[in-house]
């Protein structure tokens, strides 16, 4: 058990769902039913479904449909229903749904009941200003309530919503608003981040003229198109194949890409995820530093609703004030805590929370690569050793996670686990050949329900990004490996991976070899070219204190990893390029440091820091 850090007890592993759904369907254990998960798909969907009371308002004529190859496959054929009606309708009650904390302290919750007469008014308000099945509403507002009801709001009347990163600037929302043909905004007048105003109606005017519905920060109220309607307006049953939402994701040149996700797939996906992966329970407390941008804003809104759970969300920074994540768990009873790594990093030297965190049940965790030693502070100083990390991680054209701890299975730090329920994964060599123990490509070999529909209005790029590499196989651009007890590791994206004298490594070994010196508090690991060695490692680094001793740093990595690998440059900055989710930005730091174009910035939240950067390693050279 010495690799292991924690394992789920007699009675956790009674009460977890995935418990009640293996039994269900006679599998003892998790490996056996993930097998009938991934080759029995017309058995194992429909108990998901039955398990987790997802109701169909139309039987489904065919699980799956592959008659146009697995590119292209479609889910629960001929089968209608209503995201919005599952998530918020059908729970309708006094029960707490939806609450927000604001920046300004201020504190607000919405019922089921609530929340649902509010989806219904701003359905109809929609309707009434013409929108149809089909049309794209763009939504560009903060993390709150209001946040939820717009979004299941599209899915009442069957509109495809299109949520935009809060903190854009207007460039980024022109170019999605247009990539997507927007015919309404559901917008925030302002909202406040870091105690700084952003007047969110003022930069979206800026994107040219658009007809909005703006909803009211000050008193947090719809405006009177909304209020003024009946709420009597029933949600439209649509086709399970019917798009429920364009994700954007920033690429490294060109438009973004619009990743099309539907409403059977996507809700069937998400739940499952819910329910299985982080064990979340009707009535249960779930928060996710997040932003709807981000496919986990869906995803929490999506998952919790479909779980019965109630929702917290924070306007702001989570780590503004450094604590006020801690104390968000505190005073709102979490249960299931959702974070990136880079912000648990952030947090690590601000010292351990002095929060009551008890109701915590589960961490869930996702976006990148872990470093152990802020995995460990995590599990044991923030979770007291009792709270397991759900390390999940998948993408925004993934719709759901690939790859995921097993909580009802004993868990490895930094691991990813195993390949999720539905998701046949393996990792490739460049042959296309299944490797063990070596390094290779993460690719799922057959198609699943939450998989994008396609990108938008770009049939033959979704085609070259996911499917061109090996016939047949989605191939994500992770590089991934799996051990000799058949759990999973991620090693970075497969386009930031380093090939040094022919050996190739992700960045997350040689920013977590840094980070081991105790000096290095956040690090980006890029490739750069050399004339001898082809590429050679600069590693940025934030440091933990007033000390900047480079060659420890080095000598951290090289005792970690070998001398091939020692960094030929460590170089100091003040911080890192992060996006609003606190992901770093490695291509951008890379880009920047070669003098070269780092392409679409508009995610990030810091793009100044790139200026120290490209000064710092101008200097380095």
């Amino acid at each position: 058990m010495s690799d292991f850090i924690w394992a789920p007890s007699p009675a956790f592993v009674e009460q977890a769902n995935l418990t009640r759904l293996a039994r269900r369907l006679g599998a003892e254990g998790y490996a056996e039913l993930h097998r009938i998960s991934v080759e029995e798909p017309e058995r194992f969907w429909p108990m998901v479904i039955d398990d987790l009371g997802i109701a169909f308002s139309t039987p489904w004529d065919a699980v799956v449909d592959l008659s146009r190859g697995p590119e292209w496959a479609t889910w629960f054929v001929g089968g209608a229903l209503n995201i919005a009606r599952v998530c918020v309708h059908a729970h309708a009650s006094d029960r707490e749904a939806l609450v927000g904390l604001y920046e300004d302290g201020e504190r607000e919750s919405l019922s089921f009941a609530e929340a649902s007469r509010q989806v219904t008014q701003l359905a109809e308000a929609l309707v009434e200003l013409g929108i149809e099945p089909g049309d794209r509403v763009g939504i560009f507002m903060p993390m709150c309530p209001a946040v939820a009801i717009a979004s299941h709001a599209c899915a009442h009347v069957g509109a495809v919503q299109v949520p935009i990163f809060s903190g854009f600037a207007a460039p980024a929302i022109a170019s999605r608003l247009e990539d997507s043909q927007a015919k309404i905004v559901i917008c925030a007048d302002w909202s406040l981040r870091r105690g700084k105003r952003i007047d969110m109606r003022a930069i979206l005017e800026e994107t040219g003229d658009h007809r909005v519905i703006a909803w009211d920060r000050e008193t947090h109220a719809w405006p009177e198109i909304v209020s003024r309607q009946p709420g009597t307006l029933p949600p439209l049953e649509v086709e399970s194949e019917t798009p429920y939402l364009l994700a954007y994701t920033s690429g490294t040149t060109g438009r973004p890409k619009g990743a099309v996700h539907v409403q059977g797939g996507f809700l069937v996906s998400i739940a499952r995820e819910t329910a299985y992966q982080t064990d979340v329970k009707r009535g249960d407390r779930i928060h996710f530093a997040t932003d709807m941008g981000w496919i986990m804003g869906p995803w929490t809104v999506v998952g919790g609703g479909a779980a019965g759970a109630t929702i917290v969300f924070a306007e702001g920074a989570p780590d503004a004030p450094h604590d006020r994540l801690w104390r968000l768990v505190e005073s709102e009873r979490v249960t299931m805590l959702g974070l990136s790594p880079t912000l648990a990093r952030a947090l690590v030297p601000h010292g351990d929370p002095q929060a009551d965190l008890s109701t915590l049940r589960t961490f869930c965790t996702t976006g990148e690569p872990w470093n152990p030693g802020p995995y460990r502070w995590l599990f044991e100083s923030v979770g007291g050793g009792r709270v397991p990390i759900a390390n999940i991680s998948g993408g925004t054209e993934v719709g759901a996670c690939f790859l995921t701890t097993v909580l009802t299975e004993p868990v490895k730090p930094v691991a990813l686990g195993f390949p999720a329920l539905g998701q046949d994964m393996d990792v490739f060599d460049a042959e296309g050949d299944s490797v063990r123990g070596a390094v290779g490509e993460l690719v799922c070999k057959r198609p699943w329900p939450g998989m994008t529909r396609g990108i938008w209005g770009d049939d033959a790029r979704y085609l070259d990004t996911y499917w061109s590499r090996y016939p047949g196989v989605w191939t994500h651009g992770d590089w991934a490996s799996v051990d000799e007890d058949g759990y999973w590791f991620l090693h970075g994206r497969s386009d930031d991976t380093l090939n040094i004298a022919g050996k190739r490594i992700g960045p997350a070994e040689l920013e977590s070899a840094a980070i081991a010196s105790g000096l290095v508090a956040e690090a980006a690991a890029v490739g750069v070219p050399h004339a001898v060695k082809g590429e050679v490692a600069w590693i940025f680094c934030v440091p933990t204190g007033e000390e900047r001793d480079g060659a420890r740093v080095a000598s951290a990595v090289t005792d970690a990893l070998g001398k091939a690998f020692a960094p030929d440059r460590v170089v100091w900055v003040g911080a890192l390029p992060k996006t609003r989710s606190a992901k770093i930005v490695r291509r951008a730091v890379r880009a920047r440091a070669l003098g070269e174009d780092p392409g679409d910035l508009s995610t990030l939240e810091n793009p100044d820091a790139l200026d120290e950067i490209g000064a710092a390693a101008a200097a380095a050279r």
